[in-house]
């Protein structure tokens, strides 16, 4: 049996970073946010699903129209809840199947609303990686070109970071001070070698 990580982190906290040192190290890794995108585009029952939700609008083209979307959902919870009802579903389908075909010691699913959408239920641990809130606003601010205010209610969508420490099992800091490669190299060790005396 495959070991299955969870990996998580909030906004502008360096989880993508850390996915991708899992992948340096030969680990397959799950990208539930992207996944996401893929099915609302391609899956025909989905794109119905959201079109009757929330309008034709909501595809140009045959190509979901994300900025009209994302102006429905972002300022209304219940709408946000009903899309996430939705495509969470489906995506969590995805990875279920997607860890059955992975051969490596174990295999990682990153997602940014793991604990939210419930799809931290079947995994053996998830790793969080954390950062102060000020360079979390600051590396979405340099990286999406977003004011202050628009980070901020991003990050208020999310689960509380204290939350969501004491949900998780490790913990990557990525606050620019400690080194990210070490951190992650000692789980990888802990989690090959959990395999190995399973």
């Amino acid at each position: 049996m495959i070991l299955k990580i969870g990996l998580t982190g909030g906004i502008g906290s360096g989880k993508s970073t850390v996915a991708g040192i899992f992948k340096v190290l030969g680990i397959p890794v799950f990208d539930a946010d992207s996944t996401a995108k893929e099915i609302m585009n391609n899956d025909e029952g989905l794109r119905q699903q959201i079109i009757k939700t929330f309008g034709a609008e909501t595809y140009e083209g045959g190509v979901l129209n994300r900025q009209y979307l994302a102006g429905i959902v972002f300022n209304n919870p219940s709408k946000l809840e009903q899309l996430n009802a939705i495509v969470h579903p489906a995506t969590i389908a995805a990875a279920e199947r997607w860890m059955t075909q992975q051969t490596a010691p174990y295999a990682v699913k990153e997602a940014a609303l793991l604990f939210e959408s419930g799809s931290a239920a079947g995994l053996d641990y998830i790793v969080g990686v954390f950062a102060p809130e000020a360079l979390r606003i600051k590396r979405v601010m340099d990286r999406d070109g977003v004011g202050r205010q628009e980070v901020l209610a991003r990050i208020n969508r999310q689960i509380d970071d204290e939350i969501k420490r004491r949900l998780c099992d490790f913990v990557v800091i990525n606050d620019e001070q400690q080194l990210l490669i070490p951190q992650v190299a000692a789980l990888h060790e802990r989690f090959t070698q959990h395999q190995n005396t399973l």
